[in-house]
């Protein structure tokens, strides 16, 4: 055992780490641990070095190997609760934050990394504390004002939201991060011209979708077009392309030949778009020509979008009913799909935890199924619409023949509403042009506003928000109490006597 050497590589290593070159740090760090096995300190800087170039098993045995010979070190715990954090097992992250605090109440990065386990668990109030305790402890102020953002977010306050992003900035103003969440704050207030360009850095944020795809072509940002081509593409997830697809006909009508990259899943109902010269899918290896490029979601901040601005006019993607015709003739009374979870999203905590909150389970909707002159159809796909087994007969399930995002759309253009958690299918309901109900969390996403019960993206949209956190009973309340309006209604407008129309075999 050589312990000076061991700590000369040590210290050569954690130089190297400080400037972020962490490859370049970690052979320092492995001739550290393998001159003295029992350096602590080049275990745990190994293991946030391993950490950080994505091999988290190397990382755990690094902490576990630094907590061995060191039980009490509160770096360790801190440590090993990131790595279980990144490896998405969330309760062991906090329950090592925790024990980090214990044994170091003024540790601050522990108390920072602590409140954003607590918020994943919907403890959002506590994680609000945490983050601002972790400020007086000195956490680094734009990280730590950032997270405070999401939480005030999550608690419907984006005044202060915006208030603790600047206050960010102004410590660090090139932070990604900060800016991403300022941009959120700012949307759901309807500040579009500042919200959309600090979107822009939504690119440089891991949890958000980035990095942007490197494309030798320069991006479109409202350049005038005289006939050149510009590719447009998905990103984020199939609602995010649903509700901004509506820009690439605009691009078209602008002078540019569009070509249009989606997920493949989409690429039928797409091809109804106005506008568009040629559609690949993402699963496509070989891309045409193009002059510039722009992902979907930059589009409104290359229109300078505002709330007077937003292009609402529906239905801009289309659907045949026909396919339905036979199915939906035989459904008397007012035809109504449904919806009742979205699609989790596993690999980003967070996001996992945004899921459950904007999702119900199907026994939460069941008041619903006993307004009378209803029929409910499931839209519903993916492992909730298991919970149907649980309530036999109430629903017409139709999953097996959903095998694209097209087959939907023409099931949804024979309905006659459709109420729906915030997920995709809100999205196809609204764009073309159908009434649908959309059920909306507390902490609403950006693009709903606020405190509103309309949206000016969709006209046909109607929204009933939560008015406390995850109260879906008042919600489905105040639905039941709007079907049975919407039933009476339906049932005077149909004259007496008269059989629905059928299709013919």
């Amino acid at each position: 055992m050589n312990t000076i050497a061991a700590q000369t590589e040590h210290n050569q290593g954690f130089h190297l780490h400080r400037h972020n070159r962490l490859a370049e740090a970690e052979p320092f760090y492995q001739r550290a641990v393998a001159l003295d096995p029992g350096l602590k300190e080049a275990w745990m800087n190994l293991g946030l070095t391993v950490l950080a170039q994505g091999r988290p098993d190397e990382a755990l045995t690094c902490q576990r190997e630094a907590l061995r010979l060191d039980p009490d070190s509160a770096d360790a715990q801190n440590n090993l609760g990131m790595v279980h954090y990144t490896n998405g097992h969330i309760a062991e992250a906090q329950n090592c934050f925790r024990a980090a605090v214990r044994l170091r109440s003024d540790h601050a990065n522990a108390t920072l990394n602590l409140g954003s386990t607590r918020q994943i668990f919907n403890h959002v109030e506590e994680a609000e504390g945490l983050f601002r305790r972790a400020l007086v402890l000195g956490a680094d102020p734009a990280r730590a004002n950032s997270n405070l953002a999401l939480a005030l977010m999550e608690q419907g306050r984006p005044e202060e939201a915006e208030r603790a992003c600047r206050e960010a900035l102004a410590t660090q103003p090139h932070s990604s991060e900060a800016r991403a969440n300022l941009a959120l704050a700012l949307l759901t207030m309807g500040q579009m011209e500042e919200g959309w360009r600090a979107y822009e850095s939504r690119w440089e944020v891991e949890a958000m979708g980035g990095p942007a795809p490197a494309l030798p072509q320069p991006r479109w940002t409202g350049q005038k077009l005289n006939g050149e081509t510009v590719l447009l593409y998905a990103e984020q997830g199939f609602g995010d392309t649903l509700q901004f697809c509506r820009y690439a006909p605009m691009v078209a009508t602008a002078g540019g030949r569009v070509i249009l990259v989606v997920p493949k899943a989409l690429r039928r109902v797409m091809a109804t778009l106005d506008g568009i010269a040629e559609i690949l899918t993402e699963e496509d290896d070989v891309l045409p020509a193009f002059d510039y490029h722009c992902p979907l979601l930059s589009l409104p901040f290359a229109f300078g979008t505002t709330l007077a601005t937003i292009p609402a006019r529906v239905p801009y993607l289309r659907a045949d009913p026909w396919k339905w015709a036979y199915f939906l003739a035989n459904l008397p009374g007012l035809k109504v799909g449904v919806v009742w979870a979205g699609k989790s999203r596993a690999a980003q905590p967070h996001a996992v935890a945004i899921d459950r909150r904007r999702s119900m389970a199907l026994a939460d909707m069941a008041p619903l199924f006993r307004v009378p002159g209803c029929h409910f159809v499931s839209l519903q796909l993916g492992p909730p619409a298991a919970q149907m087994q649980a309530l036999p007969g109430v629903l017409h399930d139709v999953s097996s023949q959903l095998s694209n995002w097209s087959d939907t759309a023409a099931l949804i253009a024979g309905l006659d509403l459709v109420i729906s958690v915030d997920t995709a299918v809100a999205h196809l309901a609204g764009a073309l042009g159908k009434p649908v109900w959309m059920l909306n969390r507390f902490d609403s996403c950006w693009r709903w506003l606020r405190d509103r019960d309309d949206t000016p993206w969709y006209p046909t949209m109607r929204q009933f928000r939560q008015t406390t956190r995850g109260d879906w009973a008042g919600v489905i309340d105040r639905v039941g109490r709007a079907l049975r309006e919407e039933t009476a209604s339906s049932r005077s407008r149909t004259p007496s006597g008269v059989e629905a129309e059928r299709c013919s075999e």
